[in-house]
């Protein structure tokens, strides 16, 4: 069984930075691809971007121009950094993992999902 764990969040003041990180507990495992989403109190959990495994990622409009998705294949890990917080980017991150193409954004399509980690950007 593959799991995922997410590090990195905390409290930051808007227009901080915070880089979160997800490791894979597999060396191997190589996904199509990963991703990050996030859930706000009382809102639906939402699609914050993704890596593929060609590289490409691409962003949910809210974050896009102010998050950035990497990974370091040696130490099995994807990043998230996030620039120019806002208040309303407080949630608890997700890192997702899908073994087949599809649809983005479609969360019953990621098999593997961390534990979250919670971000809160006061203003």
């Amino acid at each position: 069984q593959i799991q995922l764990s997410e590090s990195g969040g905390g409290l930051v003041q808007a227009g901080g930075s915070l880089r979160l990180s997800c490791a894979s507990s597999r060396p191997t495992f190589s996904p199509y691809a990963m991703a990050w989403f996030r859930q706000a109190p009382g809102k639906e959990r939402e699609f914050v971007g993704y890596i593929r495994r060609s590289d490409d990622t691409y962003y949910g409009d809210s974050v896009k121009g102010r998050f950035t998705i990497s990974r370091d294949n040696a130490e099995n890990t994807v990043f998230l950094q996030m620039n120019s917080l806002k208040p309303e980017d407080t949630a608890i991150y997700y890192c997702a993992a899908r073994i087949y193409t599809g649809h983005y954004s479609r969360q019953s399509e990621y098999t593997y999902w961390g534990q979250g980690t919670q971000v809160t950007v006061s203003s």
